[in-house]
């Protein structure tokens, strides 16, 4: 499968991982032409188990992903809607369907990522940001309007209300250090050290089956606002998806007939051990 003749974006897989370098100068401009290169991106890897992780980042020196384009926003509606009537705008359309891809996905953040760019970054499953380049921001409510591409909703989810709230309304940069205080990212890195800890861990999570990889996210999304029964109920049926499509019951049956479970060499090295696993399959 060809991930090629992208406009906004160049795609290359390795090993499982595919990497995604947003080049679209001169300001890496979130319009409708990368909203559409992210949907034919996001229709080739739902359909796609050979690629395990997506990595999202920019070959631009001081941009991740700028804001939104004007030039669609300055085309809305004046008139207000109703409820019933609302429709999902083509911002949150793409962005749901890049969380919900099969694939873990992570935002590598070194430079500004400002409006629809961080509304990008929080649609990713991680977000790791280096110290001295990336910058964060919420303008909309400056503008007249509210962050739209699940700036309010998905921002909420990770540091509650009161912070995304102070977020948005304050409207102000702020930086990957005050970032991982909020809880929008899961780290920031120095400069120097982002690149090898984003690889490092790609690859790691590249090791694991795809569908082990999916049913573990898709548990995850769908257990955060329900009520703790409907979550419980949610892991159990992803367990049974991902139990029917990995080796999973043939490494556990290894594990008690070698007794591997009782070795306490093993038990002192589960990290290493956890990717030897991977070469017993059905």
């Amino acid at each position: 499968m060809g991930y090629t003749n992208f406009t906004t974006f160049k795609v290359q897989i390795d090993n499982g991982i595919g990497w995604v370098t947003f080049d679209f100068p001169p300001v890496n401009i979130q319009g409708l032409t990368m909203l559409a290169d992210l949907d034919r991106l996001a229709q080739q890897l739902e359909s796609d188990p050979s690629v395990k992780v997506v990595v999202f980042q920019s070959a631009h020196e001081e941009i991740f992903v700028a804001h939104a384009d004007t030039n669609f926003l300055k085309d809305m509606s004046h008139e207000a809607v109703s409820r019933d009537d609302v429709e999902l705008l083509d911002l949150q359309v793409v962005l749901e369907r890049i969380s919900k891809l099969p694939q873990a996905t992570i935002a590598k953040i070194e430079g500004f990522a400002r409006g629809g760019g961080h509304e990008f970054a929080l649609a990713c499953d991680m977000r790791f940001a280096a110290r001295g380049k990336a910058m964060f921001m919420q303008m909309e409510v400056g503008m007249g309007i509210l962050p739209c591409g699940g700036g309010a909703s998905r921002m909420a989810r990770q540091t509650g209300l009161g912070r995304a709230l102070e977020i948005v309304l304050g409207a102000r940069d702020f930086d990957a250090d005050q970032a991982e205080a909020y809880g929008t990212i899961n780290r920031a890195l120095d400069a120097d050290e982002i690149g090898p800890f984003v690889e490092d861990l790609a690859r790691r999570i590249a090791l694991w089956p795809s569908a082990s990889i999916n049913a573990t996210k898709q548990a995850v999304l769908e257990s955060i606002d329900r009520p703790i029964e409907d979550a419980l109920r949610a892991e159990a049926y992803w367990l049974y998806q991902a139990t029917s499509q990995t080796s999973a019951l043939t490494r556990f049956r290894w594990a008690d007939e070698q007794e591997a479970q009782f070795d306490m060499d093993n038990q002192r090295t589960w990290p290493d051990m956890l990717v030897k696993v991977q070469e017993i399959n059905d």
